[in-house]
């Protein structure tokens, strides 16, 4: 872990994995999350000939919180820490939560950022058009719900979910959701995998580490006006996302897709919320090609 401090004081924990001459990718992580949510294979990564630079967003792991922040906010602090890498030029992407974290990106820093990669990400909430709670699982709509009312109810209810996630990821990284969510088959193969199951172990407890702040912080930036407009994005993005997932339903994807200014698709008909390791591989090594 490598750690930097914002001009406002604030501490951001960032760690670099792979090939430290390698091609740089930002990897984003979900809500919640952290910097230790990543590809599983250093060494695989390493031989792909890849940096990947991935950050606790404030509130989550080692990072301290900035409160009333919007998706926005991670310009800067993205920003700041690939200038402490010694970064120029980079690739960046994200999934569910980290989806609309990684459009502000690549609005914001539109000189930097060579191409961009949003994965089963979140819609504004009031996008206009858009069914939010369409296909999306009851557990789901059920924490917004504690989203639209207030940061005291959120902060309590996710306080509570958090202890009892930490508690089923030590017993059985497969109960990361609970018993509750009706997932799709293709999730819980991944949720099965080894690799994913060590890496949720470590990331889980470490995204909680200080509290829940960071959760509770991204889940009211989302409900919020974002800080910048989609159609601000110049560089090439790639818009991603499975037909079966009940997360982040796949009306989402589609929306983004039509308002991200010329977009790929990506459409993965038997795909849920989650990816296997081959296929993250897979996918960053293709944002280390030319756009």
């Amino acid at each position: 872990m490598e750690t930097i401090e914002q001009a406002d004081g604030r501490q951001l924990a960032y760690e670099v994995w792979g090939d430290p001459a390698g091609f740089p990718v930002v990897v984003l992580h979900g809500t919640p999350g952290c910097r230790l949510n990543r590809y599983p294979d250093e060494s695989a990564l390493a031989a792909a000939g890849l940096r990947v630079i991935t950050y606790d967003r404030p509130g989550y792991g080692r990072s301290d919180r900035d409160p009333g922040r919007q998706v926005a906010s991670c310009v800067p602090d993205v920003a700041a820490i690939v200038d402490a890498v010694g970064v120029d030029r980079f690739a960046i992407t994200g999934a569910s939560g980290g989806g609309p974290h990684t459009l502000a990106v690549a609005a914001g820093l539109p000189d930097r950022v060579t191409r961009a990669r949003c994965v089963v990400g979140v819609a504004p909430y009031e996008a206009p058009g858009l069914d939010f709670y369409a296909g999306m699982d009851p557990e789901n709509v059920k924490e917004f719900g504690w989203t639209l009312a207030g940061e005291d109810t959120l902060h309590r209810e996710l306080t509570r979910e958090a202890a009892d996630m930490v508690t089923r990821v030590a017993q059985d990284p497969t109960r990361i959701l609970g018993d509750d969510w009706e997932l799709a088959e293709a999730d819980k193969a991944v949720l099965a995998d080894p690799q994913v199951q060590k890496v949720n172990r470590e990331a889980v407890p470490e995204s909680v580490a200080t509290g829940v702040w960071g959760w509770v912080d991204d889940d009211l930036a989302f409900i919020r006006p974002w800080g910048f407009e989609l159609a601000d994005i110049r560089v090439p993005v790639e818009v991603r996302y499975g037909l079966a997932d009940v997360l982040v339903p796949a009306g989402h994807g589609r929306w983004l897709a039509e308002h991200v200014p010329g977009a790929s698709v990506a459409v993965e008909a038997g795909a849920g919320h989650l990816a296997d390791p081959p296929t993250v591989l897979a996918l960053l090594r293709s944002l280390a090609t030319p756009a």
